[in-house]
């Protein structure tokens, strides 16, 4: 059964040119036009993957992400103007797995579609070895894709759990935001390095982790990001 993908924007002609693509690459589009629509789509029919204009009339583009992401870890996909990057930010601290600017062009769009729904679906079946990764009171059921501290479940999106997974496979190694990106989103977008500073604050703040005094995932200036070494 072919993927369904919720296309939220109220500019009618650029959801449906959206949809058409999307219909000719083999997934299944369902369209809305206003944010409440949008919120209606998504309960009725549990898309596998939702594309979000900001600038929505009514609730917007991020009051729909964060409705969404009370209930469900879908991937979300942003569209926004180029002069939005601190709605991009925002976005990606709501939950969102992507976003791509206006005006886009609609394979491109398509292609980051397939790329979120891969990602999400080697996820599932990644164990990497092992389906349980541990270090200190951190635990990932790479399996079950959940992810624990101190016994306690904390509540990551995919992307999340990817990227933090991909860091505690070697504590102590510092990784660079392109070599984040490229690990754990297959390819890297112009403007994406700093994306990666917005998944890492949800990621912490998941964990109930201090960027200024870290116990988990640490900053390392002109570098990027490591988790730290645990005490045994």
């Amino acid at each position: 059964m072919s993927a369904k993908i919720l296309v939220a924007d109220d500019e009618e002609k650029i959801a449906k040119m959206v949809a058409t693509y999307l219909e000719a690459s083999g997934f299944q589009p369902i369209l809305a036009y206003d944010g409440l629509q949008a919120l209606h789509v998504f309960r009725e029919h549990l898309p596998d993957c939702i594309i979000l204009d900001i600038n929505m009339p009514g609730p917007n583009g991020l009051d729909v992400a964060r409705e969404v992401r009370k209930t469900s870890s879908v991937p979300i996909i942003f569209l926004t103007a180029r002069a939005d990057e601190l709605d991009r930010i925002v976005g990606l601290e709501l939950g969102a797995d992507d976003y791509i600017s206006k005006p886009f062009s609609p394979r491109e769009l398509v292609a980051r579609v397939r790329a979120v729904l891969r990602r999400t679906m080697q996820s599932g079946k990644d164990t990497s070895q092992t389906e349980l990764l541990r270090h200190g009171p951190v635990e990932i059921d790479l399996k079950k894709r959940l992810v624990r501290v101190s016994g306690e479940t904390k509540d990551l999106t995919t992307i999340q759990i990817d990227i933090l997974s991909f860091l505690m496979r070697e504590p102590g190694r510092v990784y660079s935001r392109m070599e984040i990106l490229e690990a754990c989103i297959g390819s890297a977008y112009e403007g994406y390095e700093r994306t990666v500073d917005a998944h890492i604050k949800n990621i912490r703040r998941a964990l109930g982790d201090d960027s200024d005094n870290p116990k988990f995932i640490a900053t390392v200036r002109g570098a990027g990001y490591k988790f730290m070494e645990q005490p045994e």
